[in-house]
């Protein structure tokens, strides 16, 4: 399909995209919206960065256009559910952006601000409450929120709930939804528990998937430096030196282990920020902010708050710690090359992640370019030589040493929806 046009879309939507400079819809967005408009449940399996919010968004704008009257006090007439408050953000602003003509309220209720003040927003009742699991949950218990009208249900990247321990959540919120109603998962990856999560809450679902779980984007291009952990600072300093002006992502495991590296880069003359748990909403929403706008070109990040962050001008994603949990690095390098431009991913891999590793590549079916050290024997093929090295340039001389960042694998610790 040439254009948004011939998906069924009426003409405020195709509009309101033509104005906001979506010409051709994604493969995902092909696929999944005439099936969404038709009612069909949907189980949808993309990378990031491919469109999937107007692929759930617009059939559910559509579909509540065709059902006019306002909503009830303290009612939505559909949810969205995702895991972290930058994504609930990039979600209702989207949606704001295409409801813009239209009577449609987009509201948002996310933990680290005012409960009061999301108990009185919701007062009047909204169309579309998107919201994180936890926060909604606050809300349920103090009556503030009645979802038996809510006819749609969308999961927005479902895996990564998952991970944070939200299926409890969601067991507590899907049943206050009023019935019959559409459900639409969209997921990057699809772990078993995703498998048995759609049969629970999903009703016949059309799946529809472009690319294979686990993969990358097609223009990203890896590499991993096999090195001690106490040298990761420096060769991190190092990488960002060869292209200081270009947005740099990078990757911490822990808020202690995050906030503790860009202090260090901040002293050593960087321009960086942090983003992690500890940090109130608006801290994480003025370092996103400037790291949009250029102003922060270096942004440190554990895995939970930086899900939400939809930046088409982030050219390198660097895991500083890699990932204990291994669909996180698919979901990580997906923060490059988004909106069809390419990036560069770049893993540091100290001596006891090499089985974290191993595990990523055995997910994504493939054996990441070595761009210096050498792979440990027994992980896989040898180092083939010629392999890129990143942002252009000789590999660095051995660094100083700085101790090292927390890396042992440790199993996920569940945790409450922000």
């Amino acid at each position: 399909m040439s254009d948004f046009t011939t998906l069924g879309l009426v003409s405020t939507l195709t509009d309101a995209l033509h104005q906001a400079g979506f010409a051709t819809p994604t493969p995902i967005q092909t696929q999944a919206i005439p099936l969404a408009l038709e009612g069909h449940d949907i189980l949808g399996l993309a990378q990031t960065g491919t469109g999937k919010t107007l692929a759930f968004g617009l059939p559910l704008i559509q579909n509540l256009m065709a059902s006019p009257g306002k909503p009830a006090p303290k009612s939505a007439k559909a949810l969205i559910l995702a895991p972290t408050r930058e994504l609930v953000t990039q979600i209702a602003d989207a949606l704001r952006a295409l409801t813009a003509g239209t009577k449609l309220r987009v509201a948002t209720v996310v933990g680290g601000q005012s409960i009061n003040r999301q108990v009185s927003l919701l007062e009047r009742g909204t169309d579309i409450l998107v919201a994180t699991p936890g926060r909604l949950i606050d809300l349920m218990d103090r009556r503030a929120v009645d979802l038996g009208t809510a006819r749609h249900l969308v999961l927005d990247e479902a895996d990564q709930m998952l991970d944070l321990g939200f299926i409890h959540a969601l067991r507590r919120i899907a049943p206050k939804l009023g019935t019959p109603r559409q459900t639409m998962l969209f997921s990057a990856t699809m772990p078993k528990q995703m498998e048995e999560l759609s049969r629970a809450y999903l009703t016949d679902p059309r799946r529809v998937q472009v690319s294979p779980p686990g993969k990358a984007a097609d223009k990203v291009t890896q590499s991993v430096h096999f090195l001690d952990k106490a040298e990761k600072p420096a060769r991190l300093r190092d990488i960002l030196a060869r292209d200081p002006g270009a947005l740099t992502l990078v990757f911490a495991r822990t808020k202690h282990g995050a906030e503790k590296l860009m202090k260090g880069l901040v002293a050593d003359g960087h321009n960086a920020a942090s983003i992690h748990g500890n940090k109130s909403q608006g801290q994480r929403d003025r370092a996103i902010k400037a790291f949009r706008e250029g102003t922060i070109t270096t942004l440190v990040a554990t895995d939970v708050a930086a899900r939400g962050i939809d930046i088409p001008g982030v050219a390198y994603v660097v895991n500083f710690d890699l990932p204990e949990v291994p669909d996180n690095y698919v979901h990580r390098i997906g923060r490059t090359a988004r909106a069809g431009r390419e990036g560069e991913a770049i893993a540091l891999c100290a001596p006891d992640e090499v089985g974290l590793l191993q595990q990523i590549e055995r997910l994504m079916k493939i054996e990441i370019p070595v761009a210096s050290g050498d792979r440990p024997s027994g992980s896989g093929a040898p180092r083939t030589a010629g392999k890129p090295q990143p942002r252009g340039g000789k590999p660095a001389a051995r660094p100083r040493a700085e101790n090292p960042a927390p890396g042992k694998a440790r199993r996920p610790r569940r945790r409450r929806a922000a």
